[in-house]
């Protein structure tokens, strides 16, 4: 394509030339912090240098350094991309903006998942062009991850990765005029990992007046590991690179021995005498915060943010069926899962039994899990923040089931991805295999929820009704939509 066709825009750093695509400009990999070299992996994020002349925002650049991760018989690459792409600039941007967008459109900025050690704005389900198209400037963003990004090492600042996007907001702020974005309206939006990163962000007073509203899709107000808890997983680390566990020994270590060591930490035990794992096992790596961002949210912290917040029916399906574990799960599973997740494990077992009566145990284990993993801790977030009626909640609950792996996969983690983005057509996301399954989707799932985000980004009302501690309506997001009062009320108790 001749270069004189491409756009080129000024940030504050300096001029970037893009790619006209159709209707829509992208520019990728745009930097809005400097590279983290050396020490400075473990340091808050600092400004980019300014760069002379116009650089190249044509290509995808590097992102955080990462080992590739599989989830068994699923395909995921679509959602964690191909691993690490090597470079140390990588603290970019990627802004998809309707061509001659001319500085008053809805901003969204989208917070990637992966379990805080994966992901990445080169995964294929993230393109911005459907958001420009229907008249949003889309951001999304690389952030540091396992080690650089979450330990908490003594020394460093905690919740680095966190601070990357609250760093990245500031950049949006300052530059997306530029990009025909209107910085006074930015909805902060991001799933599994992204969206506990999301509510994080929430409950980070720096953060506050940088964006209006914010999405939480398969998040958790009650994720963060404590700092007991933290220290744990910070000593393993250290013995396993045989240093000190202090900054200053980490920043030596380079980046491929920090991912190697970030891969073996698995299974650390983080019960302590007040508090369970609000990972179940599953992750060492976290947020880190004595106080959960719920809490925080509660007391008052952005009050003034709309949210729209909301999870999948069967979460917890994506960490058992492509392992081969749903179909062959006992009672002893169940009871394991709520062993690992709850004070009163009897008790929430028989409270799971009696609302699901004629469940499996593949399914009331897959219920705990999600449950303990994003369904109590939404739940919490949507309470605390109900509680300050100077903005408003919205609550959804994503049940569309995807008949992959021989119809067992469903509604589960990170299904509604493509739906959000408009990209269920992607050809990798269809198959016996693939996230979408063998079968279509309906027709117009992925245009309806696209739009809705879209309309809650422009006006902070996604179209149905706001959430209050009475009626707790939600959307039930599936071929039909259905708004329900107090879903999973009897569940949603037994986590109180």
């Amino acid at each position: 394509m001749s270069h004189h066709t491409d756009p080129i825009v000024t940030t504050a750093q300096g001029a970037v030339r893009g790619l006209r695509q159709g209707d829509t400009n992208a520019f990728l990999n745009i930097p809005y912090a400097a590279p983290p070299r050396g020490a400075g992996r473990f340091e808050s994020p600092q400004p980019h240098e300014p760069w002379d002349g116009v650089r190249d925002a044509t290509v995808p650049g590097p992102n955080a350094p990462q080992s590739e991760r599989k989830l068994g018989s699923v395909d995921m690459a679509p959602y964690f991309g191909t691993g690490w792409s090597r470079g140390e600039d990588y603290l970019t941007a990627n802004v998809w903006t309707p061509a001659g967008a001319n500085g008053d459109l809805p901003v969204m900025v989208f917070v990637h998942g992966g379990g805080f050690v994966a992901g990445s704005t080169r995964s294929a389900l993230y393109d911005g062009s459907a958001f420009a198209r229907d008249g949003v400037v889309l951001v999304t963003l690389n952030y540091r991850l396992g080690i650089a990004g979450f330990l908490d090492i003594p020394g460093a600042p905690a919740n680095r990765g966190l601070l990357d996007v609250v760093a990245a907001l500031g950049w949006v702020r300052e530059n997306i005029a530029a990009f025909g974005g209107d910085p006074h309206n930015v909805t902060l939006f991001g799933q599994s990992a992204g969206a506990t990163i999301v509510g994080g962000v929430l409950a980070t007073a720096e953060a506050a007046g940088l964006f209006r509203r914010a999405i939480v899709q398969s998040g958790s107000g009650l994720g963060a590991f404590t700092t007991e808890q933290a220290a744990r997983v910070t000593r393993a680390a250290a013995e396993d690179l045989g240093i000190e566990p202090h900054v200053d020994a980490f920043a030596e270590i380079s980046d491929e021995r920090l991912v190697e060591a970030a891969s073996r930490l698995a299974g650390i035990d983080l019960q302590t005498g007040t508090h369970h794992d609000p990972l179940i096992g599953l992750s060492p790596f976290s947020l880190v915060l004595d106080t959960q961002p719920a809490e925080s949210v509660a007391a008052g912290l952005s009050a003034n943010v709309d949210l729209l917040i909301g999870t999948n029916t069967e979460e917890g399906n994506l960490y058992l069926v492509p392992v081969g574990k749903y179909a062959t799960s006992t009672a002893g599973d169940v009871d394991d899962a709520a062993a690992r997740a709850h004070p009163k494990p009897a008790r929430l077992v028989e409270t799971y039994r009696k609302a699901r009566p004629d469940a499996s145990f593949g399914e009331l284990r897959s219920a705990i899990m999600g449950d303990a993993l994003f369904g109590a801790g939404s739940w919490a977030l949507t309470d605390a923040h109900t509680a300050h009626p100077e903005s408003a909640t919205y609550a959804y609950e994503f049940a569309w089931r995807s008949h992959a792996l021989d119809e067992e996969l469903g509604a589960t983690h990170a299904v509604e991805l493509p739906f959000v983005f408009d990209v269920a057509h992607l050809t990798q996301l269809h198959g016996p295999s693939a996230l979408l399954g063998p079968d279509k989707p309906p027709a117009d799932l992925a245009a309806r929820m696209h739009a809705t985000w879209v309309r809650f980004a422009r006006t902070g009302n996604p179209g149905w009704d706001a959430y209050d501690d009475e009626r707790r309506a939600t959307m039930r997001i599936d071929a039909e939509w259905t708004q329900v009062d107090d879903p999973r009320s009897q569940e949603r108790q037994a986590w109180r």
